[in-house]
């Protein structure tokens, strides 16, 4: 019986335990059901805080040295991610300048003598000599020349260098939209080596002329031009130097250096600032290699607009005649003249009729100054005058007997001999 009475003692509270077991279940599935819901929080709020903290470095790292970091205040936004972030550049400045470029294309016919096919054959040639009229025939060959143009107004006028039209029996300008138009020469100026062309098209996308005499060097300057026959292509440097001549490119010469990339194709393509504004044309590199290297000049914009607007009024390139010949102050020719100054340009000849000498020049005079600009070498006198007017007044601060002296000199019309251009060096 115990036994039996034990037996029923065990069944009795067999119902109890079930509850307790499914109890037990209950609370384990809350608790991980409870497990997840945390982990899913602090999942989130992990990426949240990385997020932040990702911010609080480009904060940080933006800050100016000595901030101390960034200062307390309410939470920003996660960074918006580097493929969406602006790109800082002169991406507005090309864009606006582009248009107004065009690639020019040349062509002209070239005669070459060569020899027959017939006498070709030694013995034709051995037979009816060397000099026989008809072992030589001439043959023409046409060239095409490749360059860039700047349009500058909204008449379609392009300037251009001289040598990418020289000689050019036709010329076509591609515009900025894909269409390719006839060109026309309107006039040239070879001893600036510069051309004014123009096109007949209306409203035309035109550059904006800016200031070259306000260039400092480290400016940050854009070459555009049409290098090796690419198409559109734009470069960036800085100006290097200013008033560079004596290079023999041309006749005057106040070159600006810069080292923006310019190969062959860029020559009459804009050189431009960060306001957009044209302040050169691109014309030469200086290169062992016939590639760029790191020089290339840009005639400056002020003689551009001065050589333009001359052919648009005149159909030719006026200036003024002073009358003079002018060379480099030498150390030699400083201790044959006993003269102390190291720099300037020497008088070596003068026109006896002419305004230099009717002012009081003498040969031997030292110039100095020249409307108020130091002179450094006769480079300078020539290019500062080759920009003057018929009637125009140059006042200028020579050096006589050690003694210094203030002569102005207006200048005249040219002689009827000197008004075509020189023969480029």
């Amino acid at each position: 019986m115990n036994r039996t009475l034990s037996d029923h003692a065990g069944l009795k509270p067999a119902p109890a335990i079930g509850l307790l077991v499914a109890g037990a279940c209950l609370g384990a599935a809350l608790l991980a059901l409870v497990s997840t819901e945390r982990r899913h929080r602090d999942a989130a709020a992990g990426r949240d805080t990385i997020g932040t903290a990702t911010s609080a470095v480009g904060a940080e790292a933006s800050s100016p040295p000595g901030a101390g970091g960034p200062s307390p205040g309410p939470s920003r936004p996660a960074s918006a991610p580097l493929s969406r972030a602006p790109q800082d550049g002169y991406a507005a400045v090309a864009r606006a300048a582009m248009p107004a470029v065009v690639n020019i294309s040349s062509f002209k016919v070239i005669r070459t003598y060569e020899y027959s096919p017939f006498m070709l054959d030694p013995f034709f040639r051995d037979f009816f000599g060397e000099e026989f009229p008809g072992l030589v025939v001439p043959r023409d060959q046409r060239a095409m020349s490749l360059g860039s143009g700047v349009i500058v107004d909204d008449q379609g006028t392009v300037l251009t260098n001289y040598h990418v039209v020289e000689q050019a029996q036709e010329v076509k300008a591609a515009l900025s939209d894909g269409r390719e138009v006839r060109a026309r020469l309107l006039g040239a100026d070879r001893r600036t080596d510069l051309a004014v062309l123009r096109v007949d098209q209306d409203s035309l996308p035109h550059a904006v002329m800016g200031d070259s005499e306000s260039l400092q060097v480290g400016d940050i300057v854009l070459a555009i031009g049409n290098p090796f026959g690419l198409g559109e292509t734009v470069t960036m440097g800085i100006v290097s130097a200013i008033g560079r001549g004596s290079l023999g490119l041309a006749d005057y010469e106040d070159f600006i250096q810069t080292d923006a990339a310019i190969n062959p194709g860029n020559s009459g393509g804009a050189l431009v600032n960060t306001r957009g504004e044209v302040v050169g044309i691109n014309t030469a590199i200086y290169s062992r290699s016939g590639g760029y290297q790191g020089i290339g000049f840009a005639i400056p914009s002020n003689m551009a607009r001065d050589v333009l607007e001359s052919i648009l009024k005149n159909g030719r390139v006026v200036r003024g005649y002073a009358g003079i010949a002018v060379q480099n102050l030498t150390p030699e020719i400083a201790r044959a003249f006993d003269l102390s100054e190291t720099r300037g340009a020497v008088v070596a000849s003068l026109d006896p009729d002419g305004p230099a000498a009717s002012a009081g020049l003498q040969r031997g005079d030292v110039i100095v100054s020249f409307r108020g600009k130091p002179v450094t070498s006769d480079n300078d006198v020539r290019t500062q005058l080759s920009r003057l007017k018929p009637g125009d007044r140059a006042a200028m601060e020579i050096v006589r007997d050690g003694r210094r002296r203030e002569v102005a000199v207006v200048l005249a019309e040219p002689p009827a001999g000197q008004r075509g251009p020189a023969r480029r060096r």
